[in-house]
């Protein structure tokens, strides 16, 4: 570990030097892989004659040093910490620079730069790894042309890939063969990328709508192939997707995906040669669930937009990372949405940013989407750097509408493509194509904290008038004491008491042909009155979540009701559910009722909605039941009882179950499987089936129906069907569970992806404790240098099992502070992330406070990475 060093966001200044061109040659050997770098190096026009050279390298043993073939001594360049300093620096404004390094790939369990994993040798290039490959300018502003020539073993490592177009292939002696890549397009050293395998094929081909034939290529080991087509399809989905949406098309003669077992992210877009965690690129009915295809679907989608948001058109720095990331993810969002359930997408999206985002924004994490410093940049691959930076794109999209957003998306990629740009450039290009003034948006990438949006109503009946009053409150965070005022823009409706959309027109305008309108709240307190409203209507607010907010709306129960049945938006009907939902709850979690308020009536209108709403879109009845989770609860009450939460929605789970449990025994038992189809409908019927387990179960404790369920495991047709019934006999604690574990764990022992389910489904079991979870971190299948398996067990547990987690004796805190210790001597980036479990720790009630703040002072006193000192220090609040 090197002494930690805050960068801050004001320093930013552009490279003394650039990299223009680099040829690579990376010579992969047992013990030891050489690389050898020829480098042409150009002096800024700013920068004084005599300046020394500064490259980046973690890890290296250094060769050899040469300046234009000659080699240069002892005195002419010193290594400093992670520096490489060069001090004779030819006074000609370019020259070559010559390096031999020789790096340890084998036992990189950090699994940054280039490392091995079962067998196969594959990089992780972002945001700093490229730096533990070689000494390099190795920051995204530095955009250089690549050529990389890779030699190896030829039977163990048959194929060898890079960047770029393969350009030559040869016999090298002694039984070893090369490859040589080039990379037609500058890019920044975080796209690099590099396999070398004994990996097998699928090949496919894409049309681009100019006539140009791309090659598509996934590799995976042999006996993962047949589990590639969904990521064939998805890949070539999201190509005609991006031309049609937003004129994107693809720009190198061949595109390649390799699945890695070990892998620290969900997947990486290096230009050209994308490397994915193999759990976002393998799918099969028998071995993947409905959710397993999907994140397939999504991942891939995400990967192939970076091409152009985020490689054609880069980040200036880290700083700026939401640039490409929240940007991708608007995009990947409106894909999924566009090829699924647009309603069902986007009530996903929020139920993530709720519960993710807005807790990471209320804790003692946050930060704004442009972060102002950090020590490791790794800490910020965040819900607010992706989740939160989707949003502020989605309100731009929103308040411009689709054609002027598509207009500023094609100024933005024709203005900078091949640069590195800041978050200012994307607003301003978007500004420029619709001749709108966005910059008070800019304060959303500047301040962290979710803004507060208080909302009235009053109708008046003498003048037919409809205002609505709104303020706006943002929270004050560390750093940031006087926040700013944001725009809001708040998408709504207004409902008549029969139930109808009325046209909506605002005091002064002539008339009104919209039942929805997009209004920008602009100032602090802002009325909006709407004209010819003869009846009090009911307001459908923020509708598609229009704006990351906290919405304060004293709406009645009758309605939310009145919403969940009537409103013609899928998204808003969701969300009056789970505000009502929320309201009761959340009554009797803080003392205010003994019983959960309205249930009756409650109760009586989900039994009049469901049948209706399942025969129209189940998957839609499906998300209304899902309650609000756990962890969304506990962010609105202080101090957090996860016992007494989880009590109180266990007993409204009940409660509903109770009241129809002949209709969810019905509906889950006269809903029979078929063969796997990934479409939108059958997704809906086995979301809605898999939901009507859950309650038939609370609301029928018979070993019948636990028979039935035991049953259609073992003759579940596919993984969604048998994981369905796995999870409802593990949760439940049913007779068979023991059983159908150990037949699962026999049925796809070699198949590592379902085996991580395997061990997921036992770490969410809300029954069973710490001690469950320490007799399988013992387990022999069980791993910390597979990240993919750990989060299996530790994340699962800590972030997906709250009441167990959170148990008062403190065990679950003492168990994970051991592993994040263990693990961060073996994976920094990922024992930093596993930190985050304990971001609530300070609004807890003080028994369970205080052994959590001793866990974390334990952690204090450990010598650890920079990545988990930094979670640490801003838990602890240092």
């Amino acid at each position: 570990m090197t002494d930690p060093r805050t960068v801050f966001l004001k320093d930013y200044q552009a490279p003394a030097y650039r990299i223009s061109r680099i040829d690579l040659r990376v010579d992969i050997h047992d013990g030891y892989t050489r690389v050898s770098a020829d480098m042409t190096v150009q002096r800024a026009g700013s920068t004084p004659v005599g300046t020394p050279l500064r490259l980046h390298g973690v890890d290296l043993t250094l060769k050899s040093l040469a300046i234009n073939g000659t080699p240069l001594t002892d005195g002419q360049y010193a290594v400093v910490g992670e520096e490489l300093e060069i001090l004779a620096v030819p006074e000609a404004g370019e020259f070559r620079l010559q390096s031999v390094v020789e790096i340890d790939p084998e036992h990189n369990t950090a699994l940054e730069g280039l490392y091995l994993s079962k067998g196969m040798y594959c990089t992780q290039c972002e945001p700093e790894g490229f730096r533990k490959i070689t000494w390099f300018v190795d920051r995204p502003d530095n955009m250089a042309l690549f050529t990389t020539t890779i030699t190896a073993d030829k039977k163990r490592y048959p194929v060898l890939l890079a960047n770029g177009n393969c350009t030559l292939r040869g016999e090298a002696g002694n039984g070893r063969h090369y490859a040589t890549w080039e990379d037609p397009f500058p890019k920044p050293s975080y796209l690099f990328a590099l396999v070398a395998g004994d990996l097998a094929c699928l090949e496919d081909h894409f049309i681009t709508r100019s006539g140009r034939r791309v090659t598509l290529q996934l590799f995976a080991e042999q006996h993962d192939l047949r589990q590639c087509r969904h990521a064939m399809e998805s890949l070539k989905a999201s190509m005609r997707w991006d031309e049609q949406r937003y004129g994107r098309e693809y720009d190198l003669d061949i595109f390649m995906i390799v699945a890695v077992s070990h892998f620290n992210m969900g997947a990486m877009e290096n230009k050209g040669l994308n490397v994915f965690n193999t759990s976002c690129v393998l799918a099969h009915p028998d071995t993947t669930t409905d959710m397993g295809f999907q994140r397939v679907e999504s991942v891939v989608a995400h990967e192939y937009f970076h091409n152009w948001s985020g490689n054609r058109v880069t980040c200036r720095d880290w700083f700026q990372l939401s640039l490409k990331e929240g940007f991708t993810v608007f995009r990947d969002q409106q894909f999924t949405a566009d090829q699924l359930s647009a309603s069902v997408q986007r009530i996903e999206d929020v139920a993530v940013l709720r519960n993710a985002q807005f807790a990471e924004d209320a804790g003692p994490l946050a930060h704004p989407v442009r972060p102002e410093s950090f020590i490791e940049i790794n800490n910020f691959y965040t819900a607010t750097v992706y989740e939160k930076g989707a949003e502020i794109v989605r309100m731009l999209h929103t308040v411009l509408g689709e054609a002027d957003f598509r207009k500023g998306t094609d100024l933005y990629f024709d203005r900078h493509d091949g640069q590195g740009v800041t978050v200012e450039d994307f607003v301003r290009a978007l500004a420029d194509a619709s001749g709108r003034d966005l910059t008070p948006f800019m304060q959303w990438y500047r301040q962290p904290g979710t803004p507060v949006l208080h909302v009235s109503g009053v109708h008046d009946a003498v003048a037919q008038t409809y205002s609505l009053s709104l303020r706006q409150s943002v929270p004050a965070k560390a750093g940031f004491p006087e926040p700013q005022l944001l725009p809001v823009p708040v998408k709504l409706s207004l409902f008549s008491p029969q139930g109808e959309a009325l046209p909506l027109a605002l005091a002064g305008e002539s008339e009104a042909t919209l039942t929805e309108r997009v209004l920008v709240m602009a100032q602090a307190d802002e009325t909006w009155v709407f004209q010819n409203v003869a009846d009090a209507p009911v307001p459908s607010l923020l509708r598609d979540f229009s704006a990351p907010v906290v919405l304060d709306y004293p709406a009645s129960d009758a309605e939310l009701l009145f919403l969940m049945r009537h409103d013609n938006n899928g998204f808003n009907r969701w969300l009056s559910a789970q505000t009502l939902f929320e309201r009761m709850m959340l009554t009797v979690i803080r003392g205010e009722a003994d019983s959960l308020p309205g249930l009756q009536e409650v109760l009586v209108s989900l039994a009049g909605l469901l049948p209706e709403l399942v025969s129209q879109d189940p998957e839609l009845a499906a998300k209304l039941l899902q309650l609000p989770g756990e962890s969304y609860l506990a962010d609105k009450v202080m101090p957090i009882d996860p016992q007494r939460i989880h009590e109180v929605r266990l007993g409204l789970q009940k409660a509903i179950a109770g009241h129809l449990a002949a209709f969810f025994r019905d509906q889950y038992l006269h809903s029979p499987e078929t063969a796997y189809q990934y479409n939108s409908d059958a997704i809906a019927l086995r979301t809605w089936r898999d939901v009507c387990l859950h309650y038939a179960l609370l609301g029928d404790t018979s070993a019948a129906l636990r028979d039935r369920v035991a049953d259609n495991y073992r003759k579940a047709p596919h993984m969604t069907e048998r994981m369905s019934a796995l999870r409802a006999l593990v949760h439940f604690d049913a007779p068979h569970a023991a059983v159908c574990l150990a037949d699962f764990f026999g049925r796809f022992a070699k198949e590592a992806l379902v085996i991580d389910s395997w061990f997921a489904v036992q770490a969410t079991n809300p029954l069973r404790g710490v001690e469950e979870v320490k007799r399988l971190a013992t387990h022999a299948a069980f791993t910390l240098t597979n990240p993919n398996r750990m989060r299996s067990l530790l994340a699962q547990f800590a972030n997906g099992n709250p009441v167990q987690f959170h148990r008062r004796d403190g065990e679950g805190y003492r168990l994970l502070g051991e592993k994040i210790a263990e693990l961060d001597a073996i994976n920094p980036q990922i024992a930093s992330r596993l930190l985050g479990a304990f971001s609530r720790w300070k609004r807890l009630e003080a028994v369970r406070q205080a052994q959590a703040k001793a866990v974390l002072e334990g952690l204090a006193q450990r010598q650890l990475s920079n990545d988990t000192s930094e979670t640490l220090g801003r838990l602890l609040g240092s």
